[in-house]
């Protein structure tokens, strides 16, 4: 492993760590991972981010998946230009859920690059949605051209039906991240 990645790997966790405990603060004002009060919007979306949506999720540790995923689809170029860009990203444990042998096709297999940035583009939305958007929304037309359902059940965010948003509004500098459970299929 190269210097330079475990440089990254060492600021992401320094980073995790100061993004759980300001999330564990606000929970404890009474907000929640999935909260959708204005409130708790306002007060994420008046922070201004300076890294863009790539950076902030390769030094949050917990998209490792996602980010080789980007690479293999060539589409890290388009998710660190100007956006502004929604991405739902689906963490590490939501990858794991994908059966190995799809999971590694999709990440080795020349053939299938564009069946993968099909998939990746499907979790992308045109334009900054931050979670008080999002909760007063029925879908919402992904960059890959299908449409994502959204529904709202208990307070919480749900994707197609079952897919769980479980962390909104990480800012970046060039829009915004909703983190997902599992992956999204077209």
């Amino acid at each position: 492993m190269s210097n330079q990645i475990k440089t990254f790997i060492a600021i992401g966790a320094v980073i995790a760590t100061i993004a759980a405990v300001f999330f564990i603060a606000n929970i404890s004002k009474g907000g929640s991972a999935s909260s959708s009060s204005s409130t708790s919007s306002s007060s994420s979306s008046s922070v201004v981010a300076s890294k863009d949506i790539v950076d902030t999720a390769v030094s949050n540790g917990n998209f490792k998946s996602l980010a080789k995923a980007l690479q293999t689809a060539d589409l890290v170029n388009t998710l660190k230009g100007t956006g502004p860009f929604t991405v739902f990203a689906p963490t590490d444990a939501a990858f794991a859920k994908l059966p190995a042998d799809t999971l590694n096709a999709l990440l080795t297999d020349p053939a299938k690059k564009t069946d993968l940035a099909k998939i990746l583009t499907y979790h992308v939305v045109s334009g900054k949605v931050p979670a008080s958007e999002v909760v007063k929304l029925t879908s919402a037309k992904t960059v890959q051209g299908g449409e994502v359902k959204i529904t709202v059940k208990n307070g919480e965010v749900f994707l197609n039906d079952n897919i769980k948003v479980v962390t909104t509004d990480i800012q970046a500098s060039n829009g915004i991240i909703h983190v997902i459970d599992t992956v999204l299929l077209p």
